[in-house]
């Protein structure tokens, strides 16, 4: 038994191979379905994050430079927090959770990922209190900054599409994660290009943004983002990869 199928029978089925589904769900493993979207879910932070409308699945990457973020003192001090292509909202989720006091929007261009969204904050944050929680939740949904008129925030997350088009994946990405969160033109910066643009009207004059971007492309990124006036930073992930553009006011 792979390890995929072992934690599938854990998780999935209490450990007991001969439950109802657990021979079709081991083919979509065969098949080579993610064990993320065969199971349901995917941990990020300490959080179980449901992919029940199939957003991409959070990375470890990405988890790693959340928990990098959430503990700057920008954070700690921020009222009004965005995440941006959300997705499944793993990062605001973990906002939430870790910063009791931000306001935290979610903006999301697919609408089909807004039900998993509610239900990753609702199991994941404030399961009894979610009366409570409301007032610190805004999900819209929207091209980018579109959706959020001329609101401006203290930190800006975002995980966007930024492979290339001419890029090869695995099987188990391209056949099932969906593509829109992928890719991003030839040149895998068309969304971040955009971003670079539209993020100096968003972003509070003594705001932080962290941009998720590709090493191939990482110091191109954050041209973009000085070519606007903005001040650029390139931190690189727990493997040592160019991975994140954080981006401020000089």
């Amino acid at each position: 038994m792979t390890r995929d199928e072992k934690w599938l029978l854990e998780e999935k089925y209490d450990g007991n191979a001969n439950a109802e589904g657990f021979m079709e769900d081991k083919y979509r493993l065969a098949r080579g379905e993610p064990v993320a979207y065969v199971i349901g879910w995917q941990p990020f932070l300490g959080l179980k994050i449901n992919l029940d409308s199939h957003p991409l699945i959070p990375r470890p990457e990405t988890e790693w430079w959340t928990e990098q973020l959430l503990t700057t003192p920008n954070a700690r001090d921020a009222t009004h927090f965005l995440d941006l292509c959300a997705g499944s909202g793993a990062i605001g989720c973990v906002a939430l959770k870790m910063l009791p006091k931000v306001q935290v929007s979610f903006g999301e261009i697919d609408p089909s990922h807004e039900a998993t969204i509610l239900k990753n904050i609702r199991e994941n944050v404030l399961v009894s209190t979610m009366k409570d929680i409301s007032e610190r939740i805004d999900i819209r949904i929207g091209d980018l900054f579109k959706p959020f008129g001329t609101m401006r925030f203290d930190i800006i997350a975002i995980n966007p599409p930024y492979i290339s088009t001419k890029s090869t994946l695995e099987a188990s990405v391209i056949n099932f994660e969906p593509h829109e969160a992928l890719f991003a033109g030839d040149d895998g910066l068309a969304i971040i290009r955009r971003v670079a643009k539209e993020l100096p009207l968003h972003l509070n004059s003594e705001g932080v943004a962290w941009i998720e971007c590709s090493d191939t492309n990482a110091r191109t990124a954050c041209k973009l983002f000085e070519t606007e006036g903005m001040h650029t930073e390139l931190i690189a992930d727990q493997f040592k990869v160019p991975r994140v553009v954080v981006v401020s006011f000089p």
